[in-house]
């Protein structure tokens, strides 16, 4: 794939899964940044397009989380609602019933040194405050109506009834919610120095540093199949339909 400073961010992941990786390390919006051409974004984090194009083609493919074994843009509605589901709804609930108690162990034993853990531990509550109901809603809402809109059009049936107008309502606020967490990410990255462990941190420190590391980053994967991909071609369906 020939790669070009006119091209959205988005654009390059669903061609290639494994750009996430890259855009990760680079710390490239690829979910809700997904709209910024890739020469802006390439000006932002301070390297050639040209660069860019050489790193993609070193990384290989995609093995983040078993994404390899999907093709999202020929998978049905269906099968990636229940890639979500079961690769990121549930690591997202284990890891934050996991990470919420970690922290407060943290905080006990560093928190006078590191006054700032109060505030990563805040903050951290705050987005498990915003992604429990955002998930349940997805969970019991919005994937369940993509699901049967998806195997009416297959039955060539009618839609079914949408109690919220259009399927573009909910995806809309669900959009606006992707920003909120995605916010919420960066502001927990500036807050640890991006995951840098202090030299008096001891292994719980560690471990809660590269456990939110690599949360952010499957959040970030998430949130890209499910604007990038599952929304557009739910939208796209119902206006087809």
């Amino acid at each position: 794939m020939t790669i070009s400073s006119t091209m959205k961010v988005r654009d390059v992941v669903l061609e290639l899964p494994q750009a996430t990786r890259v855009f990760e390390k680079l710390k490239i919006d690829y979910c809700c940044g997904g709209d910024t051409p890739l020469g802006e974004a390439c000006a932002t984090a301070g390297l050639e397009v040209a660069k860019l194009e050489l790193m993609l083609e070193e990384a290989g493919q995609a093995d983040v989380r078993g994404n390899g074994s999907i093709d999202f843009g020929k998978a049905t509605l269906g099968e990636l609602i229940g890639h979500i589901l079961d690769n990121h709804h549930v690591y997202t609930k284990e890891e934050m019933a996991r990470l919420e108690p970690l922290i407060d162990k943290v905080i006990g034993a560093h928190g006078e040194n590191h006054p700032e853990l109060r505030q990563i531990g805040e903050v951290f509550q705050t987005l498990c405050a915003d992604l429990k109901p955002h998930m349940f809603k997805e969970e019991q809402i919005l994937f369940p109506y993509i699901v049967e809109m998806e195997r009416a059009a297959l039955q060539n049936r009618p839609a079914p009834f949408a109690p919220f107008g259009t399927v573009n309502n909910p995806v809309r606020m669900m959009m606006m919610e992707h920003e909120t967490v995605g916010g919420i990410l960066r502001e927990l990255r500036a807050l640890t120095s991006d995951y840098k462990v202090p030299p008096d941190g001891c292994i719980s420190y560690q471990t809660l540093y590269q456990a939110m590391e690599v949360f952010e980053g499957d959040l970030h994967q998430h949130i890209h199949l499910e604007n990038n991909i599952l929304f557009p071609r739910a939208v796209a369906m119902e206006e087809s339909h």
